[in-house]
């Protein structure tokens, strides 16, 4: 079975915060987990290096838009390096191999009679002496009466167009802009209407799709599918590869999702693969988002593979909602955020993988709290996983001069890890991932209550057998654990197979029951993190947002 994940582009005109790994996280916990059942497994993703935001930031800096984009895409692929995330190819659209798929992808729509001239009316600033681009249009949405950008308001999620904002004003300068003709292409979305119904219909009834993907689009589609201009009269990004059109910018709202396709081809051509494997109908497709990029990916990238006749049933949508830092929603123009770049500089990757699964915003907004990020570090990572694994290894250690007694395992267990691997692994395929998380770790408190109850500091001296019984099952507890963790926390399960002089590489996810015959170093899974780092991780933030 081949299995595709195409992980969200984050626009590289600013550093990843924690919003932006909550909601990618889930696309390398479905890598980790398909590759451990052995499934050919397709993880993408890259840096949006097109888009108005990183014009934006370079107009303010002084520099140019590539400058910019070369300095936060080095950014993205070192965080995501170091928090694990295991691409197998992660690139940038503004790459030549992106911009040459691009090109094939709006010929072929244009081939098929879904993309059509048409001369409209554009925002023009006068001060500028420009088109503006969407989102260097600002104003009131007409639809809730919050503060929008030209191409979506994020209040109520609304997709907009420039002219629609009441009180516009241009973002570099102020002034209000006027309307100005100029010639662009439209694609005809409103064509799939249809088409985009049933697939909706068919993703709702097999429950591919998380609720805020099907209620948003079901919104979207009752409201009626409109045509949507596919060029702008930008500086940066795709040229419209049509002769007296060069100057003007395939539009980055088709441009990006096509970078899954531009991804695909480069990641085949690199390694000598057949990448079209992975646009088959016999392929299941994740898409791993925020709910702030539903519409492209339920709606937009849906109707240009129909577009161009790429066959496939419809995808999981794992469609993440907000989080929140300390009850207070992000914001990045405030720098009022937990950046990765600095809570790695201080605290351990799986600690953030564990906090930000555990508490994931998967069905409802969700809340970053650093007096709940240490709790749960500690009581949860250390007090009970760390704890299990320390106090059986070292008790090998100390009575048995590391080397693993035999002994027989514990039936019980291994019907409970058995039916955990079942039970999670369905969890994980339907992208539950915070309850399969849940599920693990009361497991792993119900392993120390074992631990407990069979009382090897006792029984050592009373019933070596016994013991030896125990231990032999605890150890088989922390092997598969190991392996049922790996997907989530792949820093501390490296480790453990460490202790465990296990291969890595050849992890698979099924019960694994031999164990070694000797233990290797022994060394703490996780450290304490003290409650004094509370208080100072808030004047961090309340600092940083004051600058």
């Amino acid at each position: 079975m081949a299995i595709f994940i195409g992980g969200a582009w984050p626009y590289a005109n600013g550093s990843l915060h924690l919003g932006h790994i909550a909601s990618l996280l889930p696309g390398d916990i479905l890598a980790r987990y398909y590759r451990m059942k052995g499934e050919e497994v397709l993880y993408v993703s890259g840096s949006d290096c097109n888009g108005t935001p990183i014009a934006i930031r370079a107009k303010h800096e002084g520099k140019s838009a590539k400058e910019i984009a070369d300095r936060y895409h080095r950014d993205f692929a070192a965080s995501f390096e170091q928090l694990g995330f295991t691409y197998d190819l992660y690139t940038r659209t503004d790459a030549p191999h992106h911009h040459q798929t691009v090109q094939e992808v709006f010929l072929s729509l244009l081939e098929n009679g879904h993309l059509v001239p048409r001369t409209i009316e554009q925002t023009y600033c006068r001060t500028c002496v420009q088109f503006l681009p969407d989102r260097y249009v600002e104003g009131v949405c007409p639809s809730c009466g919050s503060q929008a950008r030209g191409d979506q308001c994020d209040a109520c999620s609304a997709i907009l167009e420039p002219a629609d904002l009441l009180d516009k004003s241009c973002k570099i300068c102020g002034t209000p802009p006027e309307m100005k003709e100029t010639d662009h292409y439209y694609f005809r979305l409103s064509h799939f209407q249809k088409q985009l119904e049933e697939l909706s219909e068919e993703a709702r009834s097999r429950h591919l799709w998380r609720d805020n993907s099907s209620s948003l689009t079901r919104r979207y589609l009752t409201e009626g599918l409109l045509d949507r201009a596919a060029t702008r009269d930008l500086d940066v990004g795709v040229p419209v590869p049509i002769e007296g059109m060069e100057k003007k910018k395939i539009y980055v709202w088709i441009e990006a999702v096509i970078g899954y396709l531009s991804a695909s081809r480069e990641w085949a051509r690199q390694h000598g693969k057949d990448g079209s494997r992975f646009w088959g109908s016999d392929v299941i497709s994740y898409y791993v988002h925020g709910k702030d990029n539903i519409p492209f990916h339920t709606i937009i990238w849906p109707a240009i593979q129909m577009g161009i006749g790429l066959p496939g049933e419809p995808a999981r949508m794992v469609s993440g909602e907000y989080l929140t830092l300390e009850k207070k929603k992000l914001s990045t123009s405030r720098n009022y955020a937990v950046w990765v770049p600095d809570i790695l500089e201080r605290y351990e990757p799986d600690s953030i993988r564990y906090f930000l699964a555990v508490n994931a915003p998967e069905n409802r907004d969700a809340d970053f709290s650093w007096r709940e990020f240490v709790y749960s570090h500690n009581s949860e990572l250390l007090g009970a996983y760390g704890n299990l694994v320390n106090r059986t290894f070292k008790f090998i250690e100390k009575y048995y001069d590391s080397m693993i007694p035999d002994g027989k395992l514990s039936e019980a267990v291994q019907e409970d890890i058995k039916h955990l691997y079942e039970k999670t692994g369905e969890k994980i395929e339907g992208a539950k991932l915070k309850e399969a998380l849940e599920d693990i770790f009361a497991f792993v408190r119900s392993a120390n209550k074992y631990f407990d109850s069979e009382q090897p500091w006792k029984t050592i001296k009373s019933d070596p057998q016994k013991c030896a019984d125990a231990l032999q099952t605890c150890v088989y507890i922390i092997k598969n654990l190991a392996r049922l963790l790996n997907p989530f926390l792949p820093f501390s399960s490296r480790k453990i197979n460490n202790m465990l002089q296990v291969n890595a590489h050849t992890l698979e996810w099924k019960e694994v029951r031999a164990a070694e015959k000797r233990l290797g170093t022994i060394a703490p899974l996780f450290s304490r993190l003290e409650e004094g780092r509370i208080p100072e991780e808030l004047d961090r933030l309340e600092a940083a947002r004051r600058k």
